[in-house]
């Protein structure tokens, strides 16, 4: 199979076409065995029950109360993954992460049909109320934002250092039959010492979109304010 030739292409542009769609063609095969390789990771280590604030579903609710909600009560069936975005917002990062905010508004578009497979949080050192009202000037009426508090899972997971700097990351837990909390899996932005802001990429369709370009991303980053 190639594709279909294009009025008034040259045979030179017909030709190094179809290499691309070739390389294409390798490169999906070799995501699907790497997705492969990720589904078969081994039993993952236990977890603690760890324990976040939450505020009203309802975005509007304006000032009713927080309350507490376990990693264990995100799981609406022991069979079912939770998977949880680590939102750079809070301690160091006194401002939201233009980048994460970008990831999240996607996650907003998608949540529905995210939630007949999997259950879905955002959880950032930040409070409550700060972390509410950034949602609310977003948009994200579908999305369950948890508030870390004094809890050390953004450290223990890898997306707060000792003082409190923050990262983005993207974890996957489960929970067994009898209980047992379990990581799963965790990827971070920087994925080597050479590759810095590309280890969660595939979670956002804007860089792919880019990627179809002339201009490809170029230097483009995110912002809060367009």
């Amino acid at each position: 199979m190639r594709y279909s030739r294009l009025a008034g292409e040259t045979a030179d542009y017909a030709s190094a076409r179809e290499e691309l769609r070739q390389a294409e063609v390798e490169l999906m095969r070799h995501r699907e065995q790497v997705a492969a390789q990720r589904r078969a990771l081994p039993e993952g280590p236990p977890v603690e029950d760890y324990v976040f604030t939450e505020g009203p579903a309802d975005l509007g609710a304006g000032d009713d109360p927080v309350r507490e909600v376990s990693l264990s009560e995100l799981f609406t069936s022991p069979d079912r993954p939770l998977i949880i975005y680590h939102l750079m917002f809070g301690k160091l990062q006194t401002d939201p992460c233009p980048m994460c905010t970008l990831w999240i508004d996607g996650f907003n578009g998608i949540a529905h049909h995210l939630a007949q497979n999997a259950d879905f949080a955002i959880a950032a050192a930040a409070g409550p109320p700060a972390l509410r009202q950034h949602a609310r000037n977003r948009g994200w009426p579908g999305l369950r934002l948890l508030s870390c508090g004094d809890s050390t899972f953004k450290y223990d997971l890898g997306s707060e250092d000792k003082d409190g700097a923050q990262d983005s990351t993207v974890s996957v837990f489960t929970k067994d039959p009898d209980g047992t909390l379990r990581h799963f899996y965790s990827a971070h932005p920087r994925m080597a010492d050479d590759i810095d802001e590309r280890g969660i990429d595939l979670l956002a369709p804007v860089w792919h979109l880019l990627d179809l370009t002339p201009g490809g991303r170029g230097g483009w980053y995110a912002g809060l304010g367009y």
